[in-house]
């Protein structure tokens, strides 16, 4: 009897994107009958036991990077580098320990540069194929393709062609040979919810900038009489409501919650990260944007919607909550139709082994 095909996961932990966007995916090869095996770390890792408990799962250790409170944070990475480097060098080693050990047949890397192995097919994940940067842009893209050329298949979680996310990202340069647009990656479908607040905000991203973030959309929140609900972006805390006059606060919702919650809710208030952007895509929502400060990729994101006329967005520092929700009303939301590849990328799979 032949046994099912082992697969592993390994999304970033970086925030909470990198997970989410892979919940279609582990969502898609279970339906296949396939094995998953899940590695990570953190509130990533967290998020990934909520949604799937029955799976197996092993701590696999990240950069450790972590965001200034204060400062640029350009300066922050480039001093990181070597840093990165070498979490990249290590999380290799480890991920062809856990391959033997784990009898892998598939890994699927989201934005883990190290995470592939020999004598198995390897899958790297990303729509950042380039990374907005104020100088070295085109050596920054070359240094990325020269990672990816490790792995079988990139696939880009995007459409080919408009309307599409990701812009620059992932359209700027010249793809490989083995990249692949597979359409956004959503944990989502749109389905029918009655009004229930009038904004939802959904808190994410690396410490301190999330926890600054929270203080400074509460504070504003208090002012007003707007029925708020506070995702924290915090899994690994016990989900408990609380309650203070118009505003409603929770660690975390699973994925159908949050659905529930965004589709009850007249606009969202995030982070521009992308996988949240893929989400509201999919959603056909209007969002009001506030990229984490000196994340050039979301301040890309950011105000390329902006430009596009779908996302009003306004810096951390000068966040001003009348304001943005005045500004918003200009603007249509998403409200394109997006295609997902997902399921022929998985069947290739399949019919490849």
């Amino acid at each position: 009897m032949q046994h099912p095909k082992r697969i592993l996961i390994c999304p970033l932990d970086w925030g909470l994107g990198h997970a989410t966007r892979c919940i279609p995916i582990i969502r898609e090869l279970l339906e296949n009958g396939l094995h998953v095996v899940i590695a990570g770390e953190g509130r990533s890792l967290e998020l990934l036991k909520t949604e799937f408990p029955s799976l197996a799962f092993i701590e696999l250790h990240g950069y450790n990077i972590t965001y200034p409170e204060k400062g640029s944070m350009i300066l922050k990475m480039l001093f990181s580098i070597p840093k990165l480097i070498h979490g990249i060098k290590q999380e290799h080693q480890a991920i062809q320990k856990i391959v033997i050990e784990n009898k892998i047949d598939v890994v699927i890397s989201d934005n883990r540069y190290g995470c592939y192995a020999s004598g198995v097919k390897n899958i790297f994940v990303t729509h950042q194929l380039m990374i907005k940067a104020p100088f070295l842009e085109g050596l920054i893209h070359n240094k990325i393709l020269s990672y990816i050329k490790y792995f079988d298949e990139c696939w880009i979680p995007d459409n080919e062609t408009a309307p599409f996310l990701s812009g620059d990202l992932s359209h700027k340069y010249k793809l490989s040979n083995h990249a692949y647009f597979i359409g956004p990656l959503s944990r989502f479908s749109k389905i029918n919810e009655v009004k229930k607040f009038d904004i939802t905000v959904i808190i994410s991203g690396p410490e301190p900038q999330r926890t600054i973030f929270e203080k400074l959309i509460i504070a504003q929140i208090k002012k007003t009489d707007l029925k708020t609900l506070i995702v924290q972006g915090k899994p690994e805390e016990k989900e408990e409501f609380q309650r203070k006059k118009n505003i409603f606060v929770i660690p975390h919702l699973n994925s159908r919650e949050l659905e529930s919650a965004i589709l009850a809710s007249d606009i969202v208030i995030s982070r521009s990260g992308y996988s949240t952007i893929m989400d509201l895509a999919i959603l056909n929502k209007k969002a009001i944007f506030i990229p984490t400060p000196g994340q050039t990729e979301q301040e890309y994101l950011a105000e390329y919607l902006k430009e596009k006329g779908i996302a009003y967005f306004q810096e951390q520092s000068k966040f001003d909550l009348n304001e943005a929700l005045k500004q918003s009303e200009k603007f249509t939301g998403f409200t394109g139709s997006y295609n997902s590849g997902l399921k022929a990328k998985i069947e290739s799979i399949l019919s490849s082994m």
